[in-house]
């Protein structure tokens, strides 16, 4: 019964973290105590003020690189580089993803808050190479992070994508709000539901949901 509700949809966005992947590879662990570490040494702070702040910006500026800009003129090239510089030992290839991917109609891109090169590395760790017709890092919206929706507005538009006849999947449900308001298609890829008038649909396998939008 859902697929009516995608007969529109010629552009496929997807998120990276957690959404192309399970939470369970739980790479962000890694990721954060990385971003710890870089806020220790950079800012000459403990580790538990270290800690503080990285959730303090996540949660007011969209990404802890992005506080880390806006408050203390953090130049992010370095700071990518080695937030992401992390085993990817913990993801499996996952060919019936790649098969329904490959399958969808239209355009299909990936958008991640994340560097591209960070996300084509877990996209081939993934067994998704090929699939994407593009990769966009937040470096492509000039370090602007989703939710904000300048950062969507940025890298739509360099992909040429029509919101209106596009659909978004992503973990983290405030970055679905902005592509709402586009007039996208919004899917909440997690293990729990967050129900709110700008998330359409809910998954906890973004695999299952893809295999009920195909004939």
């Amino acid at each position: 019964m859902v697929a009516h509700h995608f007969s529109h949809v010629r552009g496929w966005v997807f998120d990276l973290d957690n959404t192309l992947y399970p939470p369970s590879a739980r790479l962000f662990d890694q990721i954060e105590v990385r971003m710890t570490n870089w806020v220790m040494t950079a800012l000459k702070v403990e580790r538990a003020e270290a800690d503080r702040l990285r959730s303090h910006y996540w949660r007011t500026y969209g990404t802890t690189l992005a506080g880390l800009m806006s408050e203390h003129g953090v130049d992010p090239a370095p700071y990518m580089t080695h937030v992401h510089d992390i085993t990817l030992d913990h993801l499996e290839k996952d060919m019936l993803l790649a098969a329904r991917i490959r399958d969808l109609p239209g355009r299909k891109i990936v958008f991640t808050n994340g560097s591209a090169p960070y996300a084509e590395r877990v996209i081939a760790a993934r067994g998704l190479s090929g699939l994407f017709d593009a990769v966009y890092g937040v470096e492509h919206a000039g370090y602007r992070p989703k939710p904000e929706r300048a950062a969507f507005e940025t890298v739509f538009a360099a992909d040429s994508l029509s919101p209106a006849t596009a659909a978004m999947f992503e973990d983290d449900a405030r970055n679905l709000l902005a592509p709402h308001e586009m007039g996208m298609r919004t899917v909440h890829v997690a293990p729990e539901a967050a129900p709110a008038p700008h998330i359409h649909h809910h998954t906890l396998d973004l695999s299952d949901f893809l295999a009920r939008l195909l004939p």
